[in-house]
């Protein structure tokens, strides 16, 4: 709708994904609504929060898997800078571990990218109102996955380990001796019931722990 035909105010979007033409199409799709007006729009995660301290949207949609930095991180930035914005996170990856995760960052929601625009724009509206937006079957899985057992170090240890890092490249990474990375690594071994680190990151990926 042209934005002379759109009420005197609009729920300004601010829209983080990406994929190009993912990110296109939900503009396309969000700005036919008559209430609803994408003010930003951002292909890396380290570039949320400096655009929407520029744009000061009232929503933030975020993909969780975004280059720079992740969408649970921008949102848990965004609490703090720009107090404001009410977030959701958007995103294909419906692991229980994410939305535990997406809470404690402060969204307002979580939802998985499959569901109709319909829906994402009822949940926007919602958002605004101050309400809670949960997928309701990644609700209950996350109930019964319960709570992520890493800890923050842990996580740290085991990000820092993606690329096949040495023990002594985690360590300068993290400002940490080798022997702590050794016990922190060895401890989320544990706790993932992996038998190494690279087996333990596919793991606590897959719990959306990671």
């Amino acid at each position: 709708m042209p934005r002379d035909h759109r009420p005197a105010k609009s729920v300004r979007v601010l829209l983080a994904e990406d994929q190009g033409m993912m990110r296109g199409a939900l503009a396309l799709l969000l700005g036919m609504e008559p209430d609803l007006e994408v003010v930003a729009q951002v292909g890396r995660g380290d570039e949320i929060v400096s655009t929407a301290l520029t744009a000061r949207p009232d929503v933030a949609l975020l993909d969780i898997e975004l280059p720079g930095m992740s969408g649970l991180d921008a949102a848990a930035t965004l609490r703090d800078e720009v107090p404001d914005c009410r977030v959701l996170i958007l995103t294909t990856f419906g692991r229980p571990g994410y939305l535990r995760r997406a809470m404690e960052a402060g969204a307002a929601g979580f939802l998985v990218k499959d569901g109709p625009v319909e829906d994402l724009a009822e949940a926007i509206r919602k958002a605004l109102r101050g309400e809670t937006v949960i997928d309701p079957a990644l609700a209950a899985a996350a109930l019964s996955a319960g709570p992520n057992p890493l800890t923050a170090r842990e996580r740290d240890a085991l990000g820092a380990s993606v690329d096949g890092a040495t023990i002594a490249d985690i360590a300068t990474k993290l400002h940490l001796s080798e022997s702590t990375v050794r016990n922190y690594l060895s401890s989320a071994i544990g706790k993932t019931g992996t038998r190494n680190r690279m087996e333990a990151v596919r793991a606590a990926r897959q719990q959306g722990w990671l």
